[in-house]
C-alpha cells in the first residue's frame, strides 16, 4: 500500500508518502501556487517520482476555507430565518471584549440586512410547533433572493436543533427554487442552541460551500486525468479525515484543515518516544502554530473565532484547540508610526516570498533575518535546490530596519528574530499557562520549516527542558495527516438537570447521532465512538465536556457522571461545589474510523562527524564557528552537543551552548535543553 498527504500551506506545498511494502518514505516540497492550488498538488506529486495510478490513498490538508473567509472571496449569500429573527446575525452578542478600544468594531457580517429574508414559523424550544412554515412565505424569499443573484443560501430557524422538520421543507422548496446556489440548513451543520453562534457557522459553511466544492471536486478531476484511482480523504479541524462528499456538504469542517495534521503528529512522535504530555509548535511560511497534548490525545475545542474572538466570525464545530498568530519565515519585519520595529502579521507568503528567495520580494522577513545571520546556508537551503541571496537580505534589513534605526545588520536581524521569538513563547503560554498546565511538564515538538530554527529560543524561555525535532519537520503536517483517523463529529442540546435526566430518551439520541454517521464512514470495521456530556452547575454560562461509557448512558449511571464532572472541575479550577445541582446541556459523540497503522522504518548506521564548519551569529556580537552536521548521516543513538547546526532538506536545527541531542532509534532528535546560550 502507498498512502501520500499532502499539505498545502501558505508557502510551500509539501508532499509525504509511505510505501508499507518497501518500508520507505518518499518527500517533496514545491512553492505554493496561489492562483491555482490543484497546480501546486500535481507539482509535488510530479517532483516526488511517484505514479499517480500506484496511490492506493491520498490525503489532503488545504487552508483554501479558512483563506475564502479571511480574504472575503466566497459566494454572495442570501439568509432565511424565522419572522423576528433578521437581526440575530448582525447583532451578534452584547459584550464588548476591547472595552477601552475607541476604534474598536464587531464582526463584519457576510450577510448584508436585505440580503436576509424572515418566513412565518415557530418551533418552541421543547420541539412542539407553535406556528406552522409558510410554504408561501418560503417560496417568496427564494424568489427574491435569487432576484439578487445570490449564489448561496444559509436556513437557521429557531430552536431547529431539536425539531428541523421547518427547515428541511423549506431546503426543499429553496433548492426547487435556486437550483444552482449553495444551500447550508442549520440542522445539518450544527445541532446546539445558541442562535447565533448557529447562525454564524451556518452562513459560514454557506460562504465557502461553493468555493470549496468546486476546489475538492477540481482536485478529484485533476486526480483522475493523471490516472488516480484510490480513495481521496480531506484533512479537517478535529483532527480525523473525511471523504470529499463529507467536505463538499460541511466545507467549514475544513477550517483549519492543514495545521491540525502536525498535531495529531506530535502526539504520535511523542507516544512512541514515551512522552505523553507535548506541546506541539508548527512555524510555517506564514504563521506558527501550538497546541497542548495531554496523555497522547490533542485538547480539544467546541468551536473558535476566525479573526478573533473581538470581531471574528464563530465557527462552532467540534476542532483541536489551537492558537495561531503571524509569526512564520515569511512574516514582515516593520517599522510603525512611531519608529518601532515590528514583525507580522503581515507575510510575503510565496508570492513574492522573503528577499532571499529572488522571487520579487522587497520586505525583510523572519527568513532573511536567519540568511543574514548564518543561519540558513544560501547554498544549501532545500537540499541545494533552491540558492538563496544572502546579500539581497543583508541589504533588505540595512536598507527597511538597521539604517533607519541606527544599527547594524547583524543587530538588526537578531531583533527581528528576538522579537518573533518572544510573539511565539506568548502563544505557547496561552495553551499551557493559561489553560493551567505549566509547560516546564511537557516536551515541545518542533516542525514547520522554520520550526527548529527557533525551538531552542522558545523552550530556554519557558524553562521547557526537552525538545523533540522529528522526521521531516519541514513536511511534518502532512506526515500528520498520514497517521490520522476518520473522524466525524455530532453534537445535540438536550437541556435538563442531571438529576431528572431522562436516559432512555438520552440513548435514543445517541443512537440517531450514530445512524447519522453511519453514511459517512468509510473505515467503519473496528470504528469507535467516544461520547461526552456537556455539563455545568445550575446558573453557570459555560460547561465542561465529561466524557461517559455506553454502558454509564446504558445504566443511567448518575452518579459516576456527576463524579467525573466534580473531578473535572477540581482539575480545571482548583475547586468543586458537591453539594450544588448540575444541569445537562449537551450530548456530543464522536465516531472515529481507525485507519491501517503504518509502519515506519527504523534509523540505520551513518556517520557521525560534522560535514564543514561555518560562522554563525548565534546571540554574542561576534559569530561562532559551528559545526554543520548532515541529520541523514547520523546514526541512531549518535550525541551532538552545542553549539551546533544539524541541517536536513527543509529546514535546520539550531543547538546553542549546553544543549544536547542524541538520535532515537526511530530517527527522531531529542534535546536536552542547556541553560546556555
Amino acid at each position: 500500500m502507498i498512502a501520500v498527504a499532502i499539505d498545502i500551506g501558505g508557502t510551500f506545498t509539501d508532499l509525504v508518502g509511505f510505501d508499507d511494502r518497501a518500508g520507505r518514505f518518499v518527500d517533496a516540497k514545491s512553492l505554493t501556487t496561489p492562483a491555482n492550488l490543484v497546480q501546486g498538488i500535481i507539482d509535488c506529486l510530479q517532483k516526488s517520482g511517484l505514479t499517480a495510478g500506484a496511490i492506493d490513498e491520498l490525503i489532503h490538508g488545504s487552508t483554501i476555507a479558512i483563506n475564502t473567509l479571511i480574504e472575503r472571496t466566497g459566494a454572495k449569500t442570501g439568509l432565511v430565518v424565522t419572522r423576528g429573527t433578521r437581526d440575530v446575525y448582525i447583532i451578534g452578542r452584547g459584550n464588548r471584549p476591547e472595552a477601552y478600544n475607541l476604534f474598536f468594531h464587531r464582526h463584519r457580517p457576510l450577510v448584508p440586512r436585505h440580503l436576509t429574508r424572515e418566513v412565518a414559523e415557530r418551533v418552541l424550544a421543547s420541539g412542539a410547533v407553535h406556528e406552522k412554515l409558510d410554504r408561501a412565505g418560503v417560496e417568496a424569499a427564494a424568489r427574491a433572493l435569487a432576484a439578487e443573484g445570490v449564489e448561496a443560501v444559509a436556513v437557521c430557524f429557531l430552536h431547529s436543533y431539536v425539531n428541523p422538520e421547518h427547515e428541511r421543507a423549506a431546503g426543499a422548496i429553496i433548492r426547487a427554487a435556486l437550483p444552482d446556489a449553495y444551500l447550508s440548513l442549520s440542522h445539518e451543520i450544527l445541532r446546539e442552541y445558541r442562535e447565533f453562534e448557529r447562525t454564524s457557522t451556518t452562513v459560514v459553511n454557506a460562504y465557502v460551500g461553493r468555493k470549496v466544492g468546486g476546489y475538492v471536486r477540481a482536485l478529484k478531476g485533476k486526480l483522475e486525468a493523471i490516472g488516480f484511482t484510490g480513495n481521496l480523504s480531506i484533512m479537517r479541524s478535529n483532527g480525523g479525515v473525511m471523504t470529499p462528499e463529507v467536505a463538499q456538504e460541511r466545507p467549514v469542517a475544513m477550517m483549519e484543515s492543514g495545521p491540525v495534521g502536525g498535531i495529531i503528529a506530535s502526539a504520535r512522535v511523542g507516544e512512541k518516544l514515551g512522552f505523553g504530555n507535548v506541546i506541539s509548535f508548527d512555524m510555517g511560511g506564514t504563521t506558527a502554530k501550538t497546541s497542548l497534548i495531554r496523555d497522547g490525545e490533542p485538547t480539544m475545542a467546541p468551536g473558535y473565532y476566525v479573526g478573533g474572538y473581538a470581531s471574528g466570525h464563530p465557527v462552532m464545530v467540534p476542532m483541536i484547540d489551537v492558537v495561531e498568530i503571524g509569526a512564520g519565515g515569511g512574516s514582515i519585519a516593520w517599522r510603525d508610526e512611531i519608529g518601532a520595529l515590528k514583525v507580522g502579521p503581515q507575510s510575503a507568503g510565496a508570492d513574492p516570498g522573503p528577499i532571499c528567495y529572488r522571487g520579487g520580494g522587497s520586505e525583510p522577513t523572519i527568513t532573511d533575518a536567519n540568511v543574514a545571520l548564518g543561519r540558513l546556508d544560501p547554498h544549501n537551503f532545500l537540499g541545494g535546490t533552491m540558492a538563496l541571496d544572502a546579500d539581497g537580505a543583508a541589504r533588505g534589513i540595512e536598507d527597511k530596519i538597521a539604517k533607519p534605526l541606527g544599527m547594524t545588520v547583524t543587530a538588526a536581524a537578531r531583533a527581528i528574530l528576538e522579537i518573533a521569538v518572544n510573539k511565539m513563547s506568548l502563544a505557547v503560554r496561552e495553551v499551557s499557562v493559561e489553560k493551567g498546565y505549566d509547560p516546564r511538564d511537557f516536551v515541545l515538538v518542533a516542525s514547520g520549516g522554520a520550526g527548529p530554527l527557533h525551538v531552542l529560543d522558545i523552550a530556554r524561555e519557558l524553562h521547557i527542558p526537552t525538545v523533540i525535532v522529528p522526521l521531516f519537520p519541514s513536511h511534518f503536517s502532512a506526515l500528520g495527516m498520514l497517521l490520522a483517523d476518520e473522524r466525524h463529529d455530532f453534537i445535540r442540546t438536550y437541556y435538563a438537570d442531571l438529576a431528572a435526566v431522562d436516559f432512555g430518551d438520552l440513548c435514543k439520541v445517541h443512537a440517531e447521532m450514530v445512524a447519522e454517521a453511519a453514511p459517512g464512514l468509510r473505515h467503519a470495521r473496528g470504528a469507535v465512538r467516544q461520547i461526552q456530556l456537556d455539563l455545568r452547575y445550575t446558573g453557570q454560562e459555560f460547561t465542561l465536556p465529561v466524557p461517559v461509557t455506553p454502558a454509564q448512558l446504558k445504566k443511567g449511571d448518575r452518579r459516576g457522571i456527576r463524579t467525573a464532572f466534580d473531578r473535572l472541575y477540581e482539575q480545571r479550577y482548583a475547586h468543586h461545589s458537591p453539594e450544588e445541582p448540575v444541569e445537562m446541556v449537551n450530548i456530543r459523540l464522536a465516531v472515529i474510523g481507525k485507519r491501517p497503522k503504518l509502519k515506519f522504518p527504523h534509523k540505520r548506521g551513518g556517520k557521525r562527524a560534522p560535514a564543514h564548519r561555518r560562522p554563525v551569529y548565534l546571540g554574542g556580537g561576534k559569530p561562532v564557528a559551528c559545526p554543520v552536521y548532515a541529520r541523514d548521516a547520523l546514526a541512531a543513538g549518535a550525541r551532538v552537543k552545542g553549539p551546533a547546526l544539524i541541517e536536513e532538506h527543509g529546514t535546520t536545527t539550531i543547538l546553542y551552548q549546553g544543549d544536547d541531542c542524541r538520535v532515537a532509534p526511530s530517527g527522531e532528535l531529542i534535546i536536552a535543553v542547556g541553560r546556555g546560550r
